[in-house]
């Protein structure tokens, strides 16, 4: 085994170009930490985010990057269990970004923050799991209490979280209304699950189109990546006690709080609830954690999810991959493998 491990540092914070491949010496995992040798590697809006200086942790320069990876535990520190070295685990993002990072040949991480996944998974696929599907677990079924028949709204749709989100929604028995930008979305998003698609370059009345949709019902649940002013919009079409998950902002301009808008549907005998939503809030909650990870193991052993991933690239092409993740054209996961 090479003393040396190649490992993706930033040492300001900027663009892709900023990322580096630099060669450290093969670091030992700590107390209650293990070393897992990196087969695959899962890339996240945050982490765009972290390396831009825009993200809600500040980077501790020269930083390391990203939440998920899949690959063989080779060392454990003082405190774990010796009988894990040899096994196949994914990493769950529950641990601070500016402390820890998987992009690297090799990543040091919390052993509370690995996990089994089933078998018949690629390493591709085990690194595309539980960013995306805590999230929408959390979302979906933990607060938004979904269930048979109730319409769901997800926003740029397309996205790897877009994606679980309508897998989880239709495991439970709702209606996925996606919406997209581009018309050139919608087959995909169909093909993907989505029962009801609005492209929002063409069509403007949002509410009134998911109105129309839900025969004047509205959304039991709004799980919202964009933010903005578009908020405004969503609010208008809230069923009676729905809930609105702010989990992402994309939009260029800052976000409303919606009161016209509540004070309207509350009028109306439609009141609802908004929240701001991170996965943080079911990963630094064990027992919420623990209920994720066995309904989402169960799913994905029978098929019901399945993570799709849109490209892969080489580990030496890291920049490239983030680079295609600030277009914000994928269809599910980008994958970089080692």
């Amino acid at each position: 085994m090479s003393d040396l491990v190649k490992i993706v540092r930033f040492h300001k914070t900027g663009g892709a170009d900023v990322l580096s491949i630099d060669e450290l010496p093969l670091p030992e995992p700590g107390p209650g930490e293990v070393r897992l040798r990196v087969k695959a590697i899962g890339l996240n809006r945050a982490e765009i985010m972290f390396r831009e200086g825009q993200y809600f942790l500040e980077p501790n320069l020269p930083s390391k990057l990203g939440y998920e990876a899949s690959g063989i535990v080779e060392a454990v520190g003082p405190g774990v269990d010796p009988d894990l070295i040899g096994k196949v685990r994914s990493t769950v993002p529950a641990f601070p970004l500016n402390q820890y990072g998987v992009y690297g040949e090799v990543a040091i991480v919390p052993a509370g923050a690995i996990a089994a996944y089933p078998e018949n998974l690629s390493f591709e696929q085990g690194t595309s799991i539980w960013m995306q599907y805590i999230t929408t677990w959390g979302a979906i079924v933990h607060n938004g209490r979904v269930a048979k028949g109730d319409y769901v709204v997800l926003t740029a749709a397309t996205s790897s979280i877009g994606i679980a989100a309508t897998q989880i929604v239709k495991a439970e028995g709702g209606i996925v209304i996606a919406t997209t930008r581009g018309a050139d979305k919608r087959d995909e998003l169909l093909a993907a699950g989505a029962d009801h698609v609005i492209v929002t370059d063409e069509e403007k009345d949002i509410a009134g189109r998911i109105l129309e949709i839900t025969g004047g019902v509205g959304a039991k649940i709004v799980f919202d990546a964009v933010a903005g002013s578009g908020i405004l919009k969503l609010a208008k079409a809230t069923a009676r006690d729905g809930l609105i998950m702010i989990y992402g902002n994309l939009a260029p301009e800052p976000t409303p709080f919606p009161i016209y808008e509540a004070w309207g549907q509350g009028a109306q005998g439609r009141p609802f609830k908004m929240m701001g939503y991170t996965m943080f809030s079911i990963t630094g909650d064990p027992e919420a954690l623990k209920s994720a990870e066995r309904y989402l193991y169960e799913k994905l052993e029978s098929g019901q999810l399945k993570p799709r991933i849109d490209r892969t690239f080489p580990f030496a092409q890291i920049a490239d991959a983030h680079r295609y993740m600030e277009k914000g054209q994928q269809v599910g996961k980008i994958v970089v493998t080692l």
